[in-house]
């Protein structure tokens, strides 16, 4: 197949509002008082504001805009002891400097709590889970909104007996712990119990039930009324329940809106694709719609203005739309040219160029990058050098070129 490499460059607050409630002898307030009093309030308001900011800045490592974005909602000026006392006991817990940082920035009013009669508890739920502290601390670094919620201590040991079970090991509790934490927070037996045993009706086998409730628990975690319609559209559109693939669709009709659903729809229309090509392509691989609008928008301009693929093509392949084109498409694409520029792919030679993108990273490694590593000794570091850019790269660093 052809692939044409082308050329392409891939303050302080408002105010508040305030109404000194002393009047004059006539009922109406005094002009003097009025002002002097106003004065007073937004020189105190102002300087527990500095204060706030200065503390998340220097005691909590955030950044002086999220400071200040923070500030709006908090008051540390009241309760310094509080947030003193939160941060001892994140780091006596193990939160490196950089966590702190993060869960400060997701849920700032975790600093006005009492965290020995707050957060303790809560903690001692997820340490009775199994978690291991580096997943704990992950976990709360987060979602520390899930921790923080008052029902937290009533819904959370229940959803874990819940979770044993369906699942009917530990390993798979915390791995579905960790892929959605705010299942904790949930009642799941009003909320996944019914959507399982609708799942069971339909002929979805309990293993697959598993094995997704694992990996992608919040597929599940939605009212019946809700979950059935999806269960029906996904039927419709002639998705066999016995097969994995099933699920994936529920998944992914569950992710989005249907606003969100259709402006994708429109895009892939937009690229020349019919709509029974979009029904194929999202049968073959779901995932297809799970990628954002713009991921979308970059990864078909990729793969058809710069590599030359044919529509046809992708939508026989869709899974190569959920890559990443920065850390997967584009550093593979040049490792390509490199070895096809050093006459090293010959024209008789079975070569699929697709298979490089669906090889793991170690297959990768193994299988292409050690293939011609004698032959040209600079291939790994050229392709460790282009990951390790890979935030930074664009499709200009390829050249324009005719490869076989």
């Amino acid at each position: 197949m052809l692939f044409n490499f082308v050329c392409r460059t891939i303050s302080t607050p408002a105010r508040p509002y305030y109404i000194n409630q002393q009047l004059g002898c006539h009922g109406f307030l005094s002009s003097s008082a009025s002002s002097h009093q106003s004065s007073l309030f937004t020189t105190k308001s102002s300087n527990q504001h500095s204060f706030t900011v200065m503390y998340l800045i220097t005691s909590c490592g955030v950044s002086p805009e999220s400071a200040i974005s923070a500030s709006k909602h908090l008051n540390l000026s009241k309760s310094p002891n509080f947030a003193d006392s939160v941060l001892a006991f994140l780091k006596k817990h193990g939160f490196t400097k950089s966590q702190v940082s993060k869960v400060i920035c997701r849920h700032p009013r975790i600093l006005l709590c009492d965290p020995e009669k707050t957060l303790l508890p809560k903690f001692q739920i997820l340490k009775s889970i199994g978690l291991s502290r580096t997943d704990l601390n992950a976990i709360v670094t987060a979602t520390p909104q899930a921790i923080m919620r008052s029902k937290f201590k009533d819904t959370a040991p229940p959803c874990v007996d819940y979770l044993r079970t369906v699942l009917g090991s530990r390993d798979l509790v915390i791995s579905a712990i960790k892929r959605f934490p705010l299942a904790l927070t949930y009642d799941l037996q009003v909320y996944a119990a019914e959507n399982i045993r609708m799942l069971l009706e339909v002929g979805v086998s309990y293993s697959t039930i598993q094995a997704v409730l694992a990996r992608q628990p919040r597929t599940f975690f939605t009212s019946a009324d809700t979950f059935r319609k999806v269960v029906k559209d996904v039927m419709e559109m002639g998705f066999n329940p016995k097969k994995v693939r099933f699920l994936m669709a529920i998944h992914a009709l569950r992710s989005m809106s249907k606003s969100t659903w259709g402006k994708k729809l429109a895009i892939y229309k937009k690229w020349g694709w019919s709509k029974d090509e979009i029904f194929i392509a999202f049968e073959r691989y779901p995932g297809l719609m799970m990628s954002s609008e713009d991921k979308i928008v970059k990864m078909l301009d990729f793969l058809v203005n710069t590599m030359g693929w044919e529509m046809s093509y992708i939508v026989q392949r869709p899974i190569v739309i959920c890559f990443s084109l920065e850390k997967r498409v584009l550093p593979r694409c040049l490792v390509y040219q490199y070895v096809a520029e050093k006459g090293l792919i010959k024209e008789n030679e079975d070569f699929c160029f697709t298979k490089w993108l669906m090889y793991s990273e170690t297959k990768f490694l193994h299988w292409v990058v050690k293939r011609y590593e004698d032959e040209a000794p600079e291939i790994l570091k050229l392709y460790r050098k282009h990951l390790n850019e890979a935030n930074g790269s664009s499709t200009s660093i390829l050249r324009k070129r005719d490869v076989i």
